[in-house]
């Protein structure tokens, strides 16, 4: 397959922290807003993985149905603290309580992305671990007041000053942890037939 020949790519989501990443591929595609109802699935039961996985290929699968020549990307993400899900808190409140539950320990980070053509989809999943520090509710506020993390799972900006939080961070790809595991998603594509770099 030429490059020309190629499937135009589109990523499924209007994230912009997905977008910059995705740029940094050097690959022309277009941003589209999934056309899937997420909270259909969130209180599905399904474990953390499934769950993750599932919403990545219906964001991917919703965009595909309209777009059947284009390579389509899905993701998603959440955070996994004791075996409980913490999504984009959306509020200062939320914010707050989810950093106080993570404070002092450990949790995981699933990012999952499906890529679908042609009926095929191929998926994979980012696991990271972090520990945070111990906060007192002082830094909390403090953080908070400075990234404004409503929009990401875990309530904190890793790629801002969300850094200062942890004392550890365990991970296969940096770039996952900001929402797009960049490393594994250019070797698909690069299987694919893409130009990387």
């Amino acid at each position: 397959m030429t490059h020309e020949s190629l499937p135009p790519l589109i990523l499924a989501s209007t994230s912009p922290y997905r977008k910059e990443l995705f740029e940094q591929l050097g690959l022309p595609f277009q941003s589209i807003a999934p056309l899937f109802d997420e909270d259909s699935l969130k209180d599905s039961g399904l474990d953390p993985v499934e769950l993750v996985t599932r919403l990545a290929r219906e964001k991917a699968l919703s965009i595909a149905a309209l777009h059947p020549d284009a390579m389509v990307l899905g993701s998603d993400q959440m955070a996994v603290a004791q075996g409980k899900l913490l999504g984009k808190p959306g509020s200062r409140e939320v914010a707050m309580g989810q950093l106080s539950q993570l404070s002092g320990k450990s949790h995981e980070l699933l990012t999952a992305v499906a890529l679908c053509h042609g009926g095929e989809v191929t998926e994979f999943l980012d696991r990271t671990s972090l520990r945070m520090r111990e906060l007192s509710p002082e830094q909390i506020q403090r953080y908070i007041d400075a990234d404004q993390p409503w929009d990401c799972a875990g309530a904190y900006k890793i790629e801002s000053r969300g850094i200062g939080l942890f004392e550890k961070i365990e991970t296969q790809d940096h770039t996952a942890i900001t929402g797009l595991p960049l490393i594994e998603l250019s070797s698909q594509l690069l299987r694919l037939g893409y130009p990387i770099p």
